[in-house]
């Protein structure tokens, strides 16, 4: 569990050129029992218009590692990365600290900023002054796969 290890995997520029729309149902789904009255589909969704707001600046990057779990993030998720957000403190971040690519939650103190994990047994990142640090982008959604 090295504090430095990097965290994300491919990289991927959206490219929504094509709407994609998949169908959706207009009512809720209950997580309680199911209404037999609401199994029908009325619409479709594009996933795009929902996930990328800015396509240049949208990017998709796959996690690798468990430093994120408490944060819903999670090794093999997929992030959708907006590279035109300006990152704020307390934002999920994919930042390159010292060259290494890592997904860590951006804080900002007094005398200096730290990348923060969300997993037990994961130390803070402060970042020194001799270390360069890019906040290579803010993190704006996570796709992940329910087991």
């Amino acid at each position: 569990m090295s504090d430095r290890a990097p965290t994300v995997t491919d990289v991927y520029q959206a490219r929504p050129e094509e709407a994609c729309p998949v169908a959706i149902y207009l009512s809720r789904v209950p997580a309680g029992f199911p209404s037999p009255a609401d199994d029908y589909v009325e619409q479709t969704i594009d996933l795009n218009e929902h996930l990328i707001r800015r396509e240049a600046s949208t990017f998709f990057v796959r996690v690798a590692g468990h430093s994120m779990t408490d944060a819903g993030i999670h090794d093999g998720d997929i992030l959708v990365v907006d590279r035109a957000v300006e990152p704020t403190d307390g934002s999920v971040v994919v930042a390159a600290l010292d060259g290494e690519l890592t997904v860590k939650r951006y804080r900002v103190g007094e005398k200096h900023a730290s990348l923060v994990p969300e997993s037990e047994g994961y130390p803070s990142i402060p970042i020194r002054k001799e270390q360069e640090l890019v906040v290579w982008g803010v993190v704006r959604h996570v796709i992940h796969e329910v087991s």
